[in-house]
């Protein structure tokens, strides 16, 4: 049974979210990794890090300029990256192979020891209607968002999804 584990990384998208938490929290073997922004948004959308601690997650955070837990990827510890909810601005360094912090760190060094990653993008559409801290808004992605996308759906070993079904379906594919 392979015992590796899953790296959920978490980048400053409030757009689903709380949906993005509640699947990763129906998983076993979850480490949760946070930017910065993912770390803010947490606490705007009443997110407390000791209830996943509570739930034996181990979190990391960018606090580290060399990002230096992603040298766990080196050892085999994980199997799978999911990077869910994933801001526009994380997708375009993704894209354009800039890897600057925790989470963009963690795609690129997943790519390079040949681990999938499975990344859910929040501007997939021109129009998106989404839940803000307090109320829903809609947005309108800008075309360089919605290039950026395309262009990291034709990545290797990467699965980009756009809806929470997607999302769960992707899932229990690659955790398989």
């Amino acid at each position: 049974m392979d015992k590796r584990k899953i790296a959920w990384c978490i980048t400053g998208s409030g757009h689903y979210l709380k949906e993005s938490i509640d699947l990763m929290l129906t998983l076993d073997n979850v480490d949760l990794y946070l930017s910065k922004a993912g770390e803010e948004v947490l606490k705007w959308y009443d997110y407390e890090l000791s209830d996943f601690k509570k739930k034996k997650i181990k979190i990391f955070k960018d606090v580290t300029s060399s990002s230096s837990p992603v040298s766990l990827m080196y050892e085999s510890v994980y199997k799978l990256v999911v990077i869910s909810p994933t801001t526009s601005n994380t997708i375009a360094l993704m894209a354009q192979g800039i890897s600057n912090n925790l989470v963009t760190n963690m795609f690129a060094q997943a790519g390079k020891c040949e681990i999938h990653s499975l990344v859910f993008a929040c501007d997939t559409e021109p129009v998106v209607i989404t839940q803000a801290p307090k109320k829903l808004v809609t947005l309108y992605p800008r075309k360089i968002d919605l290039k950026n996308y395309n262009v990291l759906r034709k990545f290797e070993n990467v699965t980009v999804v756009d809806n929470v079904s997607s999302l769960k379906k992707s899932l229990k594919k690659l955790i398989k």
